[in-house]
């Protein structure tokens, strides 16, 4: 073997050790994303199950408040327990993305 085909023998080498740790590399993040998709996956179902808890909670604070009778503080309580959902609605929104 000549010394230019010595040369261009380790320069493969060299580069074909760089693509294989490359390679190593990103399957490695490959996995690691996989594992966050998991948990976030996880998460998001246990919060869509959280605001569905909430969410009936509304409804049968509503109807409570509804046979109670109708004032002013029934109403303001209706207001800030539908800002409270809509804020869950969006954090699980933004979980969904």
């Amino acid at each position: 073997m000549t010394e230019r085909e010595t040369l261009l023998l380790r320069e493969f080498k060299e580069r074909l050790d760089q693509m294989i740790g490359l390679h190593q590399k990103m399957k490695a993040d490959g996995d690691l994303l996989k594992e966050e998709k998991e948990r976030l996956s996880e998460q998001i179902s246990l919060l869509s199950i959280s605001n569905q808890d909430l969410t009936k909670k509304v409804e049968d604070l509503k109807f409570a408040k509804s046979l109670a009778g109708a004032n002013e503080d029934s109403h303001e309580a209706k207001i800030k327990i539908n800002r409270l959902v809509r804020e869950i609605d969006k954090c699980i929104s933004l979980l969904n993305k």
